[in-house]
């Protein structure tokens, strides 16, 4: 009988040990170490995917030029915002994991997204429902597709029989946490058995040219579950995110070797399934009758696609002694750089204030172009002074308080007048190549923050 061989894995970040020790020496985590048997048991069933010779690959070092390929021509998945992120749609022998919080929708949108797929012959593997609430989701969600099948299983050497006779164009697994691959002895969720059975269906989406969906869990900071290695598998990792009490989704790109990590993806979830949102500068900004003081309107850019979002604030005297500086969706570091340009350049007093800074919507923003509708929104809260809800702001602010340029200013100028804002602050230096005729949006180009202010509050 061969000696059963074990190794030791951290549950929270993967890395591998001989023995037990109390603290990870890779991620600083004390007590994640357990113990994994590694034996494979090459009797324990038939290989999970075996490569006919069709598809071997020679081994053989080519020189780079003499390597031939044929441009694999992207298809639609029939839902712009998964198309948006994806960099145009799903690319053939791809995989791609999903990670969120649990209840956020994950399994909604893969069903929604198998069942829009109607040219394709889909196989959905579910580890974690029964076909009758599968069936349940899919009549709630009102689409049919016949090609569509539901398999309920968690063994891969059972999964990948079936994959043989019904030769899917695109496969579904949810989650990874839950498959289980005979020649590992751990329990399913483990390291050793999120990382094999990853490696398996790798193997066959490159070998079959199938593109591969994978949910995958996370923990309770946030990261996906699983090792870190998972991450660096696979060729796409989307997050979906969102407050689980609000209607609206986000889903994000992390990791794309196929398109950029920029883009986004807005939903809003409803009894009927998810629904896209085409245009997220609507549900981003609130829709008042009347101007209230602390609230400005931002342009900034997520991948391609410009978006007005509103930047609230409220400025008002420390009780504690010590000024409290809050920032949610927005860099609270950068928060402190502004307030400081805003009192050592305009001399406004902000040292003894606190300041409540929030994006509205739930989006964190990192784009630098909003740093003036931040500025524009704390300096009407400290004074008290409404801006117009027709105006927009789309500039950095520098340390020496001056104004400075920002990309694709044009994109911008044309969502802020198509949503019917009246003007627009930007930087002069993006005036070039702006003809201002042509344009139904004032725009008010200047150089410095004082200009701004003494323009708003006179």
């Amino acid at each position: 009988m061969a000696k059963i061989k074990t190794s030791y894995f951290c549950q929270s970040c993967g890395a591998q040990s001989a023995k037990w020790i109390g603290r990870c020496p890779a991620c600083g985590e004390w007590n994640t170490y357990v113990e994994e048997v590694l034996q494979r048991e090459e009797a324990a069933g038939p290989a999970s995917w075996k490569s006919s010779s069709s598809l071997q690959i020679s081994n053989k070092p080519r020189p780079i030029a003499e390597i031939s390929y044929s441009e694999e021509s992207r298809f639609d998945t029939h839902d712009q915002e998964l198309n948006r992120v994806l960099g145009g749609g799903i690319v053939p022998g791809s995989m791609i994991l999903i990670g969120g919080e649990p209840g956020i929708g994950k399994s909604t949108l893969m069903l929604q997204i198998a069942l829009n797929l109607k040219k394709q012959r889909v196989l959905y593997i579910s580890g974690e429902e029964s076909e009758q609430q599968i069936k349940m989701r899919a009549e709630r969600l009102g689409a049919q597709h016949p090609n569509c099948f539901i398999l309920t299983e968690t063994g891969t050497q059972n999964i990948f029989k079936q994959i043989e006779q019904l030769q899917p164009e695109v496969l579904i697994v949810d989650s990874i946490q839950t498959l289980h691959s005979a020649f590992i002895e751990s329990g399913a969720g483990s390291i050793s058995q999120v990382r094999e059975c990853t490696a398996e269906l790798l193997k066959y989406a490159k070998e079959s040219g199938t593109p591969v969906f994978l949910i995958g869990h996370i923990t309770k900071e946030g990261n996906l579950a699983g090792p870190k290695i998972l991450e660096h598998m696979v060729d796409t990792v989307l997050q979906f995110e969102g407050d689980r009490h609000m209607t609206y989704r986000i889903l994000r790109t992390t990791k794309n070797r196929f398109g950029s990590t920029s883009e986004l993806g807005i939903y809003e979830m409803l009894g009927t399934g998810l629904r896209q949102v085409n245009n997220p500068s609507e549900i981003l900004i609130s829709q008042r009758e009347e101007n209230f003081s602390g609230i400005t309107i931002g342009a900034t850019l997520e991948g391609n696609r410009p978006l007005l979002i509103e930047v609230q604030s409220l400025v008002s005297p420390a009780t504690y002694g010590t000024p409290q500086r809050s920032s949610t969706g927005y860099d609270a570091k950068r928060l402190n750089m502004l307030l400081a340009v805003l009192e050592k350049r305009s001399g406004f007093k902000l040292g003894l204030q606190d300041v409540f800074l929030n994006i509205a919507g739930g989006i964190k923003v990192e784009d630098p172009a909003i740093d003036l509708a931040v500025c524009a929104s704390i300096l009407s809260s400290f004074e008290d002074l409404a801006i117009p809800h027709t105006t927009c702001f789309a500039a950095e602010v520098g340390l020496s308080g001056e104004i400075r340029a920002v990309n694709r200013i044009d994109n911008r100028i044309a969502e802020a007048e198509k949503l019917g804002f009246q003007e627009i602050y930007i930087s002069k230096f993006n005036l070039k190549g702006i003809d201002q005729k042509r344009l139904g949006i004032k725009v008010n180009a200047v150089s410095k923050l004082e200009e701004v202010l003494s323009s708003l509050f006179g």
